[in-house]
């Protein structure tokens, strides 16, 4: 355990003693009632997500998209680019320009499948357990409203990702075959065989857990919360492009599933805050067992989000797991770069500063920041995560070393394997010039 771990322990101790002596109106559970003014404010989320439900346009949407009718024309907003504001946005021609901002749709929305897989399956087991409580139907309908949702999200995100891929490379860069909730949720994270295995062991252990223990069930939702303020922040401005597009009618399939994701999201976010930060209310105070678990869920957020991606603004990919897919990005057809001059472009784009690395640094604050709000009036909360004490490590010159660090060693593995030629010159001294921390 860190020192931040150790200090909250400390900070915590009297406060969960505190809370772990239950009081004679807390006797059993199950009898808990919430209150009318809060009930109904479940209620009106409910319908008016049932009313605006966008399943059905998701569906046409996904069934109709034909990647040739939409190949000639943006998706995003242009700064909503793969590797925008980077030597290699700078350097690319028109078409190019237009594959990359295609392609940070298919990589973006790639990434909210694989929350979205996980989502589905713990809002089933959220379910499970406040189902044990009279007057909570309506949450658990919720739930199940937005679990479809999901499933009509992950079926639009796969059909246009799938098309695209296929279309442009022939085979898959950022997307992967259906898989099930207790895999990794970031698809390019700092990770081994090791940590997977761990993490799937978590998730696993967590849905148990949570399917029998309402407190957990709804400390969920702020984790969900979490990550979908962080897709808030991001989804806003690519649902933009179709709303303020001069012929909606007409607009590229893609914009318009951005759209009407985000507005499925919005109620999602709803749900997520009232279960969050009312319903936990209607609780028994936390056990210190199950303050501890849900400040664990909130630090693996932290951990998964503690870096930022210049390769994808808005979602916080460790890029060196990304290197392999740029490479055959740059190696490919759509941009014809030899093996030295795409990795002197990775390079480039990589381990300077530039515009692009700027835009991602502020989305990683402004994230961070949202999150410090969103965790303010939950008084079970570390003082480490209140803070985001691990996301705050984040920084350009930090992003940078890492970025210097690993890119040698990927050059020179390419090398070791018999593929390319050997690193750009002027990495060759990197290990000596800035060693290891």
């Amino acid at each position: 355990m860190d020192k931040n771990y150790h200090t909250d322990q400390l900070l915590n101790k009297e406060n969960l003693e505190k809370q772990n002596k239950p009081s004679n109106s807390q006797s059993d559970p199950r009898n808990i009632l919430l209150n009318i003014p809060l009930q109904r404010r479940l209620e009106i989320n409910y319908q008016r997500n049932q009313k605006q439900d966008n399943t059905e346009l998701l569906d046409d949407a996904g069934q109709a998209f034909s990647y040739d009718a939409c190949r000639d024309s943006h998706w995003n907003p242009e700064t909503f680019s793969l590797l925008y504001g980077t030597p290699l946005w700078h350097q690319a021609s028109e078409y190019q320009r237009t594959v990359l901002n295609q392609l940070y749709w298919v990589a973006y929305y790639t990434q909210i499948i694989s929350a979205e897989i996980a989502t589905i399956f713990f809002n089933q087991t959220s379910a499970a357990a406040l189902y044990a409580h009279d007057g909570f139907r309506t949450i658990c309908d919720m739930l199940d409203l937005e679990s479809s949702q999901e499933r009509a999200h992950i079926s639009a995100f796969r059909s246009v990702a799938d098309q695209t891929e296929q279309a442009l490379l022939g085979k898959r860069l950022f997307s992967y075959p259906m898989r099930g909730p207790f895999t990794e949720t970031m698809i390019f994270a700092d990770t081994n065989q090791l940590k997977r295995w761990w993490k799937q062991l978590q998730l696993q252990a967590f849905g148990l857990i949570s399917a029998c223990n309402s407190f957990l069930a709804c400390q969920y939702f702020t984790v969900r919360g979490l990550r979908t303020l962080n897709g808030k922040l991001v989804q806003h401005q690519l649902s933009r492009y179709y709303q303020t597009h001069d012929d909606q009618e007409n607009a590229p399939i893609p914009a318009k599933i951005s759209f009407y994701h985000f507005m499925d999201e919005s109620f999602h976010f709803n749900s997520s805050t009232l279960l969050s930060h009312e319903v936990i209310q209607c609780l028994p105070q936390p056990t210190p067992f199950e303050a501890f678990v849900a400040n664990l869920g909130i630090r693996g957020c932290q951990r998964d989000h503690q870096q930022f991606s210049v390769a994808v603004n808005g979602i916080f990919w460790h890029d060196p797991a990304l290197y392999p897919k740029v490479y055959q990005l740059l190696r490919s057809p759509l941009f014809s770069m030899d093996d030295g001059d795409a990795k002197a472009m990775m390079q480039a784009c990589f381990t300077e500063e530039s515009e692009g690395l700027h835009r991602s640094y502020k989305t990683h604050q402004e994230a961070m920041a949202s999150y410090q709000a969103y965790l303010d009036p939950l008084d079970y909360v570390w003082p480490s995560n209140r803070t985001m004490a691990i996301m705050q490590n984040a920084s350009i010159e930090g992003y940078l070393h890492t970025q210097r660090q690993a890119l040698f060693r990927f050059f020179q593995d390419r090398v070791l394997a018999g593929f390319g030629d050997a690193q750009p010159a002027n990495l060759n001294d990197y290990p000596k010039n800035c060693p290891n921390d």
